[in-house]
């Protein structure tokens, strides 16, 4: 075994870099609040996770590697270990339909990536949040830092992994076909269609397509119709009943893009009356990473409907939550620092704040 094997690195520095602002008190007033719709604690979202709803949504801004707060590190390398204890609650917590928006910086993405798909977790889209030259402003000398300026984050979308008997759905739908004895091409039959039941529904790569409900259905009412007697029923979860359309639906995450947008997001800072001041300063931000509202909105309409669970393990200022209570959707939130959790609280008690 290699030295490098057996050598383990002391954990990094979680001492934060210093807030912008520090209150006289360190306790929160009141540790939690709700007004039926959103649901704010303060403390370890760890401590939280088994009080809340199952989410339809999960918006991660989390640790950077960056010294950004206290309980940070100071580089990607400790993030796994960071993150892992909260990907594994969010994974007990999960359903089919549950998407995971996880904000990082590229290198702090791909640290915990490994570890995402460890409980589950399967990659969808990398959408990098340009923020234009403005982010810099000039005031980056190129020839130290040697490389090119950055002025971009990524918000990395995953889904929860749906299995029925231990298999992901693409190979359990095979699976259950051949179970009825039939012949592949009978699919098409069964579904009405040409050839995309082999071609697209059976296939075992990634070509394979989630089947229409109501495509579903008619390959279900097939195969308890003609398949074989002592393997009934087919496309059952419970080995009772066979799945109806609405139950299939129910098998994957939503997800609705609106017109015109890519995975590119052109979006300035966040600056204006939108952003946070420190208390008592008349410029100064009060939070290093508070996201713009819109992007908040844009990725919570995207991946729920109304009355949907969104949760906002690292509240900040709560901007995830504050969205979701704009488009009439149920939000739980979690601050681990008393200031911002207080400052956070104070958007869903004075609307200039919004």
């Amino acid at each position: 075994m290699s030295e490098s094997a057996v050598i383990k690195t002391n954990a990094t520095s979680t001492v934060g870099r210093g807030k912008a602002f520090t209150s006289h008190s360190k306790e929160a007033e009141p540790s939690n609040w709700s007004d039926g719709q959103v649901n704010l604690f303060v403390g370890d979202s760890l401590d939280k996770y088994d009080q809340w709803a199952k989410p339809t949504t999960i918006i991660s801004d989390g640790a950077y590697g960056i010294l950004g707060f206290e309980g940070d590190t100071s580089d990607h390398m400790d993030l796994p270990d960071w993150y892992e204890p909260h990907i594994k609650k969010w994974s007990e917590a999960a359903t089919a339909q549950t998407t995971l928006w996880f904000w990082n910086s590229e290198i702090g993405w791909a640290s915990v990536h490994p570890i995402l798909e460890k409980y589950g977790w399967r990659y969808v889209n990398c959408n990098s949040w340009n923020k234009g030259k403005g982010h810099i402003a000039g005031n980056v000398n190129t020839s130290k830092i040697r490389r090119f300026p950055v002025v971009s984050e990524v918000c990395v979308q995953y889904i929860f992994e749906a299995k029925i008997n231990g298999q992901i759905l693409r190979d359990w739908l095979r699976s259950e076909w051949k179970r009825t004895g039939l012949p592949m091409k009978k699919a098409n039959e069964a579904c009405g269609v040409k050839d995309a039941a082999t071609r697209k529904y059976f296939d075992k790569g990634h070509l394979w397509y989630f089947p229409p409900p109501e495509v579903f259905e008619k390959m279900v009412h097939f195969a308890n119709t003609f398949g074989a007697e002592e393997g009934k029923p087919y496309f059952s979860y419970d080995s009772i009943k066979p799945m109806k359309a609405s139950d299939w639906e129910k098998m994957r995450s939503k997800f609705k893009c609106p017109h015109g947008y890519t995975n590119i997001w052109e979006r300035s800072s966040l600056r204006g009356s939108e952003r946070i001041k420190a208390p008592k300063t008349n410029s100064k931000s009060a939070h290093l990473n508070q996201k713009p509202l819109d992007l908040m909105r844009l990725i919570i309409e995207a991946t729920t409907d109304e009355e949907d669970v969104i949760w906002e393990p690292f509240g900040g200022l709560f901007s995830a939550s504050l969205a979701a209570r704009m488009l009439n959707r149920k939000s739980y939130g979690c601050e681990l620092d008393p200031d911002y959790y207080n400052l956070g609280l104070e958007r869903f008690r004075t609307p200039s704040l919004v």
